[in-house]
């Protein structure tokens, strides 16, 4: 197994902070709670809120993550001139401590205000948090590649059973070796092989 290339992953850290800086020029690497928010092509207003113990750190995580927050940031961009429906990003600071309780005071006051919320819980760390939305836990690296191998299962099996015969080639018949892979092509359609963890 390859060495993480750590210089790689700090330029990457840095360009994505870089990104939330220029949307957010104020925002620090102190505690707080920050506030994803657009309208929407049909005036709809939309809103993420989240806690961080260093704030532009966190904002810029969403970037490289893949949850329903992170996938509407890549799809609408951030707001500018010529995206007039892309994502804004305000905050304010307050201790650690604080975190649990300003956060659900947010999205409380967010909702309230008719915000359409991508949050799935009410908020806060801990105990008793609540979910309010659709929660589906974030696939896995290894879910993904699982799911992934399974729609191209379904799609191979539906062109094969449609469209084409797969067997050995003459020379091949009665080769061990080769109905093995035979066999092992055919499990590979299975979409079935791929179930579990999705």
């Amino acid at each position: 197994m390859s060495k993480p290339n750590y210089k790689q992953i700090y330029a990457m850290k840095a360009e994505r902070e870089g990104r939330i800086k220029k949307v957010c020029p104020d925002i620090p690497y102190s505690s707080g709670i920050y506030v994803f928010w657009r309208i929407d092509e049909a005036g709809i207003r939309r809103a993420y809120c989240g806690q961080a113990v260093k704030l532009c750190e966190r904002c810029a995580s969403h970037l490289a993550e893949y949850d329903h927050i992170a996938l509407s940031l890549k799809k609408h961009g951030f707001y500018k001139e010529d995206n007039p429906h892309g994502w804004k990003l305000c905050f304010e600071t307050c201790a650690e401590n604080l975190l649990d309780e300003k956060e659900v005071e947010r999205i409380k006051q967010l909702a309230d205000a008719g915000f359409q919320m991508y949050n799935v819980t009410a908020g806060s760390q801990g105990t008793g948090k609540k979910v309010t939305g659709d929660y589906k836990p974030p696939k896995t690296y290894r879910q993904g590649i699982q799911a992934g191998k399974k729609t191209l299962a379904r799609e191979l099996s539906s062109i094969i059973s449609k469209h084409l015969t797969v067997r050995l080639k003459e020379e091949k018949q009665g080769n061990k070796v080769s109905e093995k892979q035979l066999e092992k092509f055919n499990r590979m359609l299975d979409e079935k092989n791929y179930g579990g963890n999705e």
